[in-house]
């Protein structure tokens, strides 16, 4: 209440007209009448201890709370969540929306030191005390049509919850691979091999490159990431495990995107990494070294200390990329910083390799067991 009634005044004053409320709280003040549930329970009961002797019909209050708007109005604001975290990172490098936070907001004694994050999360976690409460009612409830009722809502409420954490994924791994498309720079074939000439005369006919779309899948999950070095190059990469590839990427400042002095104001997904996070706000970007490595055409070897003289080549493995007909057309030698992240890297990407490995098999053992047409037909 004191940072949406604060931030109305303001704005009712002509300060922080563009900031938006509802992408900031959602349906938070609607959210709030709906979940003082103890409060509102002990009035009711308070008020019919003091009216009657008669026993109190528990069931009738718990219809009136759980069979409402309370599951949906909890959806509707934690569907928000992840945006409002990112849409609130990009306000607080405003100086006028810190001073708001700051001098304002967080100063006062009822937010108990307590910053606007801590709270905007809060509502997450009352819904999961739900079933629990839900939970204790049902063991101390003695009338078996009672029982029926109250176990049937905690159902209703757990399923609820099921639902939104696959929704709120989804939408996290969303909001992610869309800022991996903006992060990530596909260079035309020219500019990746100089073995490939064209003409700058045909250049723009084929300008088009269809890879920008290759992250553009919700279903895709990115798996693993982080910083290696190639040590054929000595080259800072970044590599990106996903559930179906592996992109390897060089660091480097993109100047066309992120150029100028704006690069602090960049909204920056939450559920990134601080390593991902920080190349942005720096405005670098992570040009792709070579083709995608589809992981069933991804070879990994180790690379053992014991039999390499070069004592530079320490934590260091090898990717062999392998085309459609076995051949070998690529081959990095990679390097960790720590022997412990060398065998995190060859531990998540066999891992992954074995996971994409099994999806196929299974979904091809279904194609191949589907009934066959009959002839009748």
């Amino acid at each position: 209440k004191i940072f949406i009634n604060t931030l109305k005044y303001l704005q009712s004053n002509e300060f922080l007209l563009d900031v938006d409320l509802w992408r900031l709280f959602a349906n938070l003040e609607e959210l709030n009448k709906v979940i003082c549930f103890v409060q509102t329970f002990f009035e009711i009961v308070k008020d019919h201890v003091s009216k009657s002797d008669s026993p109190m019909d528990f069931i009738s209050i718990l219809r009136k709370f759980f069979q409402g708007d309370l599951c949906q109005t909890h959806q509707i604001y934690c569907l928000n969540y992840t945006s409002a975290v990112f849409y609130l990172e990009t306000l607080k490098q405003r100086e006028d929306f810190s001073i708001y936070l700051k001098q304002w907001c967080e100063q006062s004694e009822q937010c108990k030191r307590l910053h606007l994050p801590e709270l905007l999360v809060a509502p997450l976690h009352r819904l999961t005390h739900y079933p629990l409460l839900l939970n204790n009612i049902w063991k101390r409830t003695t009338d078996e049509t009672g029982k029926g009722f109250i176990w049937s809502l905690k159902e209703k409420v757990e399923k609820s919850i099921w639902d939104l954490e696959g929704k709120v994924k989804w939408l996290e791994n969303f909001q992610k691979f869309r800022q991996l498309q903006e992060v990530i720079i596909w260079p035309q074939v020219w500019d990746r091999d100089k073995r490939f000439f064209v003409p700058e005369c045909l250049k723009q006919s084929l300008r088009e490159n269809s890879s920008e779309n290759i992250l553009s899948s919700a279903n895709r999950f990115l798996l693993h990431e982080g910083r290696l070095t190639l040590a054929t190059r000595l080259l800072d990469v970044y590599l990106l495990l996903l559930d179906d590839i592996l992109l390897i990427t060089k660091i480097k400042r993109n100047k066309k995107k992120y150029g100028g002095s704006d690069t602090g104001l960049i909204p920056v997904c939450p559920s990134l990494t601080p390593e991902l996070q920080s190349f942005i706000r720096e405005g670098k970007c992570c040009t792709v070294l070579d083709q995608p490595i589809p992981l069933d055409r991804l070879i990994l070897k180790n690379v053992d200390s014991v039999h390499v003289p070069v004592s530079s080549l320490r934590n260091a493995f090898i990717i062999q990329h392998e085309n459609r007909y076995r051949q070998c057309i690529a081959v990095f030698l990679l390097q960790a910083q720590t022997a412990t992240a060398k065998k995190t890297w060859m531990s998540q990407i066999e891992t992954a390799i074995s996971n994409y490995t099994m999806q196929h098999e299974t979904k091809k053992n279904i194609v191949f067991c589907l009934p066959a047409e009959s002839s009748e037909i």
